[in-house]
């Protein structure tokens, strides 16, 4: 048996690092930009108005950055941060556009879509940009709501990760009416009327007639997740919701919230457990959230929820349906165990029997305590691979 070499050690510990940066962090639109001082206003947007974050989950991106005296044309319109975060989100195309397949595009046009399309809040198809090469080896950009005008152009490329991230400049803003009409700040959001609206009328109705309205809008301006069941749902459990306690009718219905903002993006990278607006400290009223693929499930040591539909998805305040009330363990741990049989006398001639308490079951009738272990998991796309990567490598320190 021979032993590597320190040396030859080191440079496997060194590639495995590089593994793991690589493998957790592919790009960063903010350090990207940070090499170019000329497009510092266009970055510090980006970052105030979480758009950053959402480029840096996404696996496959083009950003269309404007200089600073792009951005002195925008901020001289006073549109609220909102309103900027929207006309940002519609330079942000949901697909790969590199200087070569700009000017190789398929019939000479295409329409992409962008972020602002994936909020939701755009109307129509306001939401895409149109692409178009034009003569003398220039390429046009415009809003589709501009009426076929291509008030901006190429200009050059600041960065390529080939199919994974582009950083181009174009000559200016995209002008959009929709865009940048006017955007109600997230404290003249009507969160209730809009889950009502859209199929969650009966956990809307009990919110507004709870105090957990209250904290759910004292968290509203600094970020708020709703997992809101559907009237189908609620309609099925209001037999139990009746039996609780008022402390535990609030603390349900708090349960359904996280006190940050979390896109779909978000819970698709960020598995773990996750903290809600019941959690107290003395008890933890917490839930692990997962992804299988594109489906995000919430597990609550009692039940499996899935996320069905998209309400709202725009910074500060992300809406969700899902198909189960979320059960907190604190409040539905089961039956309670009985007190154990008096043991039979020793001439007694019957035989002993299994004296051990059955297993708590939930409300549903099912046993409790069986999908998700006290102190969670966390885990990351790629990390059974790197696990795997990590224990070749560490098998190479102890024989070649």
């Amino acid at each position: 048996m021979q032993l590597v070499p320190a040396t030859t050690g080191a440079v496997l510990f060194s590639l495995l690092l590089l593994f793991l940066t690589c493998a957790t962090d592919a790009h960063n639109i903010s350090r990207i930009l940070a090499k170019h001082p000329e497009f510092s206003t266009f970055n510090h947007y980006l970052t105030i108005t979480h758009l950053a974050a959402e480029i840096n989950r996404r696996e496959t991106i083009t950003v269309c950055a404007v200089n600073n005296a792009g951005m002195s044309d925008l901020l001289s319109k006073h549109l609220s941060i909102f309103g900027i975060k929207n006309v940002l989100s519609l330079h942000i195309l949901l697909d790969y556009f590199g200087a070569k397949k700009l000017h190789q595009i398929t019939n000479g046009t295409a329409l992409a879509a962008t972020m602002f399309q994936a909020t939701g809040s755009a109307p129509g198809s306001s939401g895409f940009v149109n692409i178009t090469d034009l003569k003398a080896g220039k390429v046009g950009f415009g809003a589709e709501d501009n009426g076929g005008k291509l008030p901006a152009v190429f200009v050059k490329s600041l960065e390529e990760i080939p199919y994974n991230i582009s950083v181009i400049q174009i000559s200016q803003i995209l002008p959009s009416a929709e865009a940048e009409a006017p955007t109600p700040g997230p404290s003249q959001l009507n969160f209730t009327a809009l889950m009502a609206k859209k199929g969650c009328k009966v956990f809307a109705d009990l919110l507004s007639a709870s105090d957990a309205e209250n904290t759910f809008e004292d968290n509203l301006n600094g970020g708020l997740t709703v997992f809101c069941p559907t009237d189908g749902v609620m309609k099925d459990f209001m037999p139990k919701y009746k039996n609780l306690t008022a402390a535990g009718k609030t603390s349900l219905l708090l349960y359904h919230g996280v006190p940050v903002y979390q896109s779909m993006a978000m819970l698709k990278s960020n598995n773990g457990l996750m903290n809600t607006l019941a959690t107290d400290g003395a008890n933890k009223y917490d839930f692990t959230v997962q992804n299988d693929g594109e489906q995000v499930t919430l597990k609550t040591k009692i039940v499996t929820a899935k996320i069905t539909g998209t309400i709202l998805d725009e910074m500060p305040l992300a809406l969700f349906t899902v198909d189960k009330v979320l059960l907190p363990r604190e409040l539905f741990k089961g039956s309670p165990t009985p007190a154990p049989a008096p043991a039979p006398e020793a001439d007694s001639p019957k035989a002993e029997k299994d004296s051990s308490p059955p297993e708590p079951l939930t409300p549903d009738g099912e046993p409790a305590d069986q999908a998700v272990s006290d102190n969670g998991s966390v885990r990351f796309n790629g990390g059974i691979f790197v696990a795997v990567g990590l224990s070749l490598l560490l098998g190479a320190f102890v024989v070649v």
